[in-house]
């Protein structure tokens, strides 16, 4: 299935409005700080030197710019269009929707002004409705091609597959993991506010909160590990932007490990605090190698181009084909000059008027008087 051209215009605007309200907030993070050094410490993560004006975004906000701005250039140009929507509107609708009740909060009123709250709050639902009005989008304006030759959604390539299974099948189990882990090392005050929000945990006026956003994206390496292991056609939008959340949050971690000088003591630290270390790590490379291996060209699925012509593909140009052949074209079937001739060509059956053939003789033929009786047999 591919996007109509309706669907694709609608898309990309749902697109340009999704990045102008991400664009917007990281502009005014950027005028409030006054530095963006600082910004870019804040969104790393870093427990020091935080600015006076805290910023409304953390790490994942310059993530979805990035991937609104290319879905809005895939939603004109490219074979996958419909996946990538349905896509960029999954995953914006799960990192926007603890915005409907964390700015709300009373809890952020000590944090963020009741004005900026507000923009905020209506940033949110308007990002909300564009986000599911981008997944109605991609679902619903599907067609099927009417032009044999006209490009079909791409799929992973097998090693692609298997790539992306293994690297980020592996991330979200260990993101998974961790979330477990929080059941048993955080306080009880503190592990709700972990996962829906709270006056316990920090957290960006716009951002959902840690325990979210892990769960969120342990569940969308999986899905897509699995998916991509039977090359569906949505793992490779799908599973390139779970890769880049992926990346960034590895090389936040690992620029807070070089930042706390934990990498120079890596002996003197904590087991568990190694863990932290190598799981930042395995994000980092597992993002990098889920882009490589899913951002190259896909490859068309050949059974469901053999299921749509029948078993044997699709016709080319110029290629001789069985049964009754074309005017002037070589086929199998009924040669020329046997059976049933084409004009003046000589064969056997009935020739046509001034053709020499055997049954009639030349300008015989229907309604000519029949030729002489032959002799009779010498016995």
């Amino acid at each position: 299935m591919i996007l109509t051209r309706g669907a694709r215009v609608t898309g990309a605007v749902l697109c340009a409005v999704l990045a102008a309200v991400v664009a917007g907030w990281i502009v005014r993070d950027l005028r409030a700080v006054g530095d963006a050094s600082a910004l870019l410490r804040y969104w790393a993560g870093y427990t020091d030197g935080w600015p006076k004006e805290l910023p409304a975004t953390l790490q994942a906000d310059p993530v979805l710019l990035v991937v609104h701005v290319l879905a809005l250039i895939a939603a004109l140009r490219s074979s996958v269009a419909a996946s990538t929507l349905v896509a960029t509107g999954l995953v914006t609708l799960v990192l926007r929707l603890p915005g409907v009740w964390t700015i709300g909060s009373s809890w952020m009123d000590a944090r963020y002004g009741d004005e900026l709250r507000t923009r905020a709050l209506v940033g949110t639902f308007v990002t909300l409705a564009a986000a599911l009005a981008l997944v109605v989008t991609g679902a619903a304006g599907r067609r099927r091609p009417e032009d044999m030759y006209e490009p079909r959604p791409t799929r992973p390539g097998r090693g692609a597959g298997v790539t992306a299974f293994l690297v980020l099948g592996t991330s979200g189990a260990v993101l998974i993991a961790w979330e477990v882990r929080q059941l048993f090392t955080l306080p009880d005050d503190f592990y709700p506010d972990w996962f829906i929000g709270g006056r316990h945990i920090p957290a960006g006026l716009t951002a959902a909160p840690p325990g979210w956003s892990g769960v969120a994206l342990g569940v969308a390496c999986l899905v897509v590990a699995w998916t991509g292991l039977f090359r569906a056609v949505h793992a490779r939008p799908l599973g390139m932007t779970v890769a880049g959340l992926l990346l960034v949050s590895g090389a936040c971690g690992i620029a807070r490990a070089v930042h706390n000088t934990w990498l120079e003591h890596f002996g003197e630290v904590p087991t568990e605090g190694k863990l932290i270390m190598l799981t930042s790590f395995l994000l980092a490379s597992a993002g990098a190698t889920a882009l490589l291996v899913l951002a190259g060209k896909g490859s068309e699925s050949a059974d469901e181009r053999d299921q749509e012509y029948g078993g044997y593909g699709p016709p080319r140009a110029g290629t001789p084909g069985y049964g009754y052949p074309q005017t002037g074209a070589q086929g199998y079937g009924y040669p020329q000059g046997y059976g049933h001739p084409q004009g003046g060509t000589p064969g056997y059956g009935y020739p046509q008027t001034g053709a020499q053939g055997y049954g009639y003789p030349s300008g015989g033929g229907p309604g000519s008087p029949p030729p002489p009786a032959p002799p009779p047999p010498d016995w």
